[in-house]
């Protein structure tokens, strides 16, 4: 289960405002969610993943992870417990190493082991038997080099890799952003299966307004620092492209009105 509580991520600039990215969050995952979060260009969505992951500090609140209170881990702490997948499909593989030399890494994390012996016939089998069992074919290039692989093929390998020792959270950061739809399609379909098949906790971020509504059994809207939109259940499977977007479009309504008014106040004392 994840506990977020209050959480404060501010951001400033030399002389310019502070800005509370997250402001205020709490947020509750039991075991086995799977949750996609949406918003908008600089709402936060991506700045709360960090926040979790240990690669942004929070300012305040409190986070816990399986029972452990992992507010002041650094990200190297927190990666034992969290597995993540980034936008770019480069990050989080070393290039110069095979498919199964990195998978390899993570398979060994949390333990000291050379390549030589964790690369035994052992990992080879299980890692071609998880390879195929989702692209039938990939197992074939345990021994090219993962940069030689496609943008969506190495996504997949970063998937296995990032749930090779069954993280008590997942998280997915834009992972198909940078993927044509072909790609992007077959890189959701092994998250949803690896998900599901694992039972998985998760939370995904994603600028797919079709993938927020089919994907998941939870939703968040986030909007400027805060949550906007919480849905779930029922109401959740209900939920269409066409809603998400009409409610996206409510919030730049709202938006624009707030800065309206923000202007006619200013001038007003001009």
């Amino acid at each position: 289960m994840l506990e977020l509580t209050d959480a404060v991520v501010s951001f400033s600039s030399p002389g310019g405002p502070v800005v509370r990215a997250v402001d205020g969050v709490s947020l509750t995952l039991p075991a086995g969610s799977f949750v996609v979060v949406i918003g908008t260009n600089g709402s936060g969505k991506s700045t709360l993943l960090g926040s979790i992951a240990g690669t942004v500090r929070l300012d305040g609140g409190s986070l816990r992870l399986a029972g452990h209170d992992i507010t002041r881990w650094r990200e190297h702490q927190r990666a034992k417990l969290v597995g993540r997948v980034f936008q770019d499909p480069r990050a989080g593989t070393a290039s110069s190493l095979t498919v199964l030399e990195n998978i390899a890494v993570a398979a060994c994390r949390g333990r000291h082991a050379g390549l030589r012996w964790a690369t035994g016939r052992q990992l080879r089998e299980e890692a071609a038997r998880r390879l195929a069992a989702i692209v039938p074919g990939l197992e074939t290039r345990l021994d090219q080099p993962i940069g030689s692989l496609s943008g969506g093929q190495r996504q997949i390998v970063t998937l296995v890799m990032a749930t090779w020792q069954r993280p008590e959270l997942l998280l997915l950061d834009e992972h198909t952003a940078a993927l044509d739809p072909a790609a992007a399609d077959r890189v959701i379909q092994a998250t949803a299966r690896i998900i599901r098949e694992q039972g998985l906790t998760a939370l995904m971020v994603t600028h797919s307004l079709a993938q927020a509504a089919a994907l998941g059994d939870r939703l968040l809207l986030i909007h400027r620092g805060r949550i906007a939109l919480d849905v779930q259940g029922a109401a959740k499977r209900r939920l269409t492209a066409d809603d998400l977007a009409d409610r996206f479009d409510a919030l730049r309504r709202g938006d624009q009105l707030d800065d309206a008014a923000a202007r006619t106040l200013a001038e007003a004392y001009v």
